[in-house]
């Protein structure tokens, strides 16, 4: 009799195994908590979905509308009628309304560095560093010109710790050829004033060093001559 050879079954790798035993578990998983995971998509499903709504039905009408608000202050302002850009005349309004409306807006961001501004050439000048503390910019060379103001408000306070602060806030916050090295000869004014020449000192030097083409950058040798720093 022939000899009947029978082919051995081939097992299934313990690969396989493994996969099929986790299907069955995350489809275990799933019906057992199944409640809980459909609640939690369709939290997702409603926050996303009104982050879309709040962006195109209130955010983006909101912005609008402040941008209209807006509009008279911003003529005041340019006109230098700086009560009238704050206050409004009544008919028109000013950056006050903006911001108590809109301060969550772009616009009324942007309102409170400018009512910061207003109130500083006032000479209301804790009320602009209230406002421009308030502010926050994306736009360094803005957000540079805000912390400059705010020094000189506290210089105007007599607050020259805070000042001198400020100004090298500024002086440091945006590396150009603008805002930098005028608020840092600021800073090195200021610390003049308050009998701390050799923190002027260092100032001076690294506006010399860092920006040597400005005006400021140019004028640094006679500053530090003066407290008795002269080039070797």
């Amino acid at each position: 009799m022939a000899e009947i050879k029978h082919k051995a079954a081939t097992p299934q790798s313990s690969q396989e195994f493994d996969l099929q035993g986790s299907v069955h578990k995350a489809e275990d998983f799933y019906h057992k908590n199944k409640n809980v995971i459909n609640i939690a998509l369709l939290a997702v499903v409603v926050i996303v979905g009104g982050f879309f709504a709040y962006n195109r039905f209130i955010k983006a009408p909101n912005e609008k509308k402040a941008q209209e608000m807006i509009f008279h202050a911003q003529e005041a302002f340019a006109a230098d009628s700086f009560r009238l850009a704050l206050n409004g005349d009544g008919n028109n309004y000013g950056y006050l309304q903006v911001i108590d409306r809109y301060g969550g807006t772009k616009v009324g961001n942007l309102a409170k560095y400018s009512a910061g501004v207003c109130y500083v050439k006032l000479g209301e000048y804790q009320k602009g560093i209230d406002m421009l503390k308030s502010f926050s910019a994306d736009d360094k060379l803005v957000q540079a010109y805000a912390y400059g103001l705010t020094g000189d408000a506290y210089m105007e306070l007599n607050k020259m710790d805070e000042g001198i602060g400020f100004y090298k806030k500024a002086g440091h916050y945006s590396d150009n050829e603008l805002t930098a090295p005028l608020y840092l000869f600021r800073a090195g004014l200021a610390l003049e004033k308050a009998g701390k020449p050799q923190e002027a000192i260092t100032i001076y030097k690294e506006i010399r060093e860092k920006y040597p083409q400005t005006n400021e950058g140019r004028e640094m040798d006679k500053y530090l001559a003066r407290l008795g720093e002269v080039r070797d």
